[in-house]
């Protein structure tokens, strides 16, 4: 039995709040006792990225507090996993959190990796007609080093066929306060990785990262494709 305590980012709570039902359901599927501290809030990293370290810090700080208890902290999210895991010690750095943060490190997993490293669990039961692409999220592959866990859990969804688009490990152009700051390049980006998903005629496009999907839909809706964004929780809690 492990007792998992679930993290939301901000994106998912406001914006995508069935990511996170689907992603305890799994979990629950497979033994987990979830549990979810309504206290939480974000972790840091939007006010961090943007400069405001002090501010992030106030954030992280809660976060710490928030988590501190936790066996396992389980995130349908790469890129605040990522934040957590390599830059939280760089806000603590010698502090009387240092060694804390470091051991919150250890502990933090990405969904896939939780389902994979830990629990085991190469196959969900899940089932999904149709052809899907992946896409690396950059906090996926670059800071979690997350490549084949997703796509060896996508290759075992009865009914879904994967294939590899080109150019799979080029960013979609979000980056967070990226796309506020220099929209034209952003989504110019969103629109190589859209039509590099389009060209292998792909029914989903499939990730970790909200961000990153939500970032490609607005392109998609734009311009009226049929492709759907899904992240793999939603994937993983399909058809059962």
């Amino acid at each position: 039995m492990y007792n998992v305590h679930i993290f939301i980012p901000c994106f998912v709570d406001q914006l995508y709040p069935e990511t996170g039902f689907s992603m305890v359901k799994v979990l629950e599927k497979f033994g987990c006792t979830v549990h979810y501290n309504s206290n939480q809030t974000c972790c840091g990293q939007p006010a961090f990225n943007a400069g405001f370290w002090d501010q992030s810090k106030a954030v992280c700080s809660k976060f710490i507090s928030d988590f501190k208890d936790a066996e396992y902290i389980v995130a349908p999210s790469a890129s605040c996993v990522g934040f957590i895991r390599n830059y939280y010690q760089k806000l603590f750095d010698n502090s009387s959190l240092h060694n804390e943060v470091k051991a919150m490190a250890s502990r933090t997993f990405e969904f896939s990796e939780f389902l994979l490293n830990i629990l085991k669990v190469n196959n969900c039961g899940a089932e999904l007609n149709g052809l899907a692409t992946y896409h690396d999220s950059c906090a996926a592959l670059r800071e979690c080093k997350i490549k084949e866990g997703p796509r060896q859990l996508l290759q075992n969804v009865k009914g879904l066929y994967l294939t590899e688009m080109n150019d799979v490990e080029t960013c979609c152009g979000f980056g967070g306060t990226f796309a506020v700051k220099f929209p034209g390049i952003s989504v110019g980006m969103g629109e190589q990785k859209v039509e590099n998903a389009i060209a292998t005629d792909a029914d989903y496009i499939i990730s970790t990262d909200l961000s990153c999907l939500m970032h490609l839909q607005g392109y998609i809706n734009g311009k009226g494709y049929r492709i759907k964004p899904m992240h793999l929780a939603d994937v993983l809690a399909s058809g059962w």
